[in-house]
C-alpha cells in the first residue's frame, strides 16, 4: 500500500539518499518496501569505518548491506568487515565487494543490522520467517548494538499477535514428533505446528544448516517469553527458535509520519 510521506527532519536524508526525494518535493507517495529502504538507510547512519558489521538477511536487510557496499564504493567508508546471516546474504554481499569474515574471526561485533517480522513494545522480536534464524541468532547475539528496521506492519501488542509464523528449527531426525511435542507445549495458546514447505510439490524447506522448520500459530498470548523459550529449548530435536529477546538495542519503524526511533 502506498502512503503519503512528508519532509521531517530525521528522515529526509535518508530518504534522498533512498533516491526517494527530491530537496523541492514537500511530499512523496512511497510503497511499503521504499519504507523498508529509507529505515534501512537510516539504520546504515550508524556505521562507522573499521567496523565489524552483522550483516542481516531479508528484504529489509537487503537494501542495507546494499548501502554499505555503495558506501564503501564511494569511499565514504573504509575497512569494514562484515559477518553474514546466510548463503543469500554471504552471495549479496560478496557482489558488492564487501571484505567478510566470521565469528571465529572476530567473536565481537560492532553493530548488527536486520529486520523483523515482529516486534512488541519491549523490543523483543519475532525473526526466521526467511529462514536464517540461527546464523541470525548467532551473529546478532555477539553484538555490541543492534539495530532493527521495520515497516510499522510489524509491531504487534505480543509476540504471535500476527497470527503469523513463529518459526522453530529442528532437525530432521523425527521431525514430527518434535513438531507434536512444540504443540502440545502451547496448546493452551491454541497452537498449530506446521513444517514449512516450498514449491508446487511442497516439499520440506531446508536451512543453510541442513535443518527443517516448523512454523507455530498462535491464537493467543504465550505469556512468559522467557520461559516460553526456555521450555522450547529445553525439546531434544529443537535448534532454535525465533524469539529474539532482550537483544535489539533501537528498532527504527517506518510509518506514515517518518521514522520512529524506539531504543533500549
Amino acid at each position: 500500500m502506498a502512503i503519503p510521506y512528508p519532509h521531517f527532519i530525521a528522515t529526509e536524508k535518508a530518504a534522498m539518499d533512498a533516491g526517494l526525494l527530491l530537496p523541492s518535493s514537500p511530499s512523496l507517495i512511497l510503497t511499503q518496501d521504499d519504507l523498508k529502504k529509507i529505515a534501512a538507510y537510516k539504520a546504515v547512519e550508524y556505521v562507522e569505518s573499521g567496523m565489524v558489521l552483522g550483516l542481516g538477511t531479508g528484504s529489509t536487510a537487503k537494501h542495507a548491506v546494499d548501502r554499505i557496499g555503495e558506501l564503501l564504493r564511494q569511499g565514504k567508508l573504509k575497512d569494514i568487515v562484515g559477518i553474514p546471516t546466510s548463503k543469500i546474504t554471504h552471495e549479496q554481499a560478496l557482489s558488492l565487494g564487501i571484505p567478510l569474515s566470521d565469528l571465529e574471526s572476530h567473536p565481537v561485533v560492532d553493530l548488527a543490522i536486520d529486520g523483523a517480522d515482529e516486534v512488541d513494545p519491549f523490543l523483543n522480536l519475532v525473526k526466521g520467517r526467511g529462514g536464517s534464524l540461527l546464523r541470525e541468532k548467532m551473529v546478532e547475539s555477539a553484538c555490541k548494538k543492534f539495530i532493527v528496521i521495520v515497516d510499522e506492519s510489524k509491531l504487534v501488542k505480543y509476540l504471535g499477535g500476527s497470527g503469523l509464523a513463529m518459526p522453530v528449527e529442528v532437525i530432521q531426525f523425527c521431525w514430527r514428533f518434535t513438531a507434536e511435542r512444540l504443540r502440545r507445549l502451547f496448546e493452551e495458546a491454541g497452537c498449530v505446528a506446521k513444517l514449512r514447505t516450498f514449491g508446487e510439490k511442497e516439499e520440506p524447506f531446508v536451512t543453510d544448516n541442513g535443518n527443517f522448520i516448523v512454523d507455530l500459530y498462535f491464537e493467543r498470548s504465550i505469556g512468559d517469553l522467557k520461559a516460553a523459550s526456555e521450555a522450547i529449548l529445553q525439546l531434544a530435536g529443537v535448534v532454535e527458535h525465533g524469539m529474539f529477546l532482550d537483544m535489539a538495542t533501537t528498532v527504527i519503524v517506518a510509518g506514515e509520519l517518518g521514522l520512529t526511533m524506539k531504543n533500549k
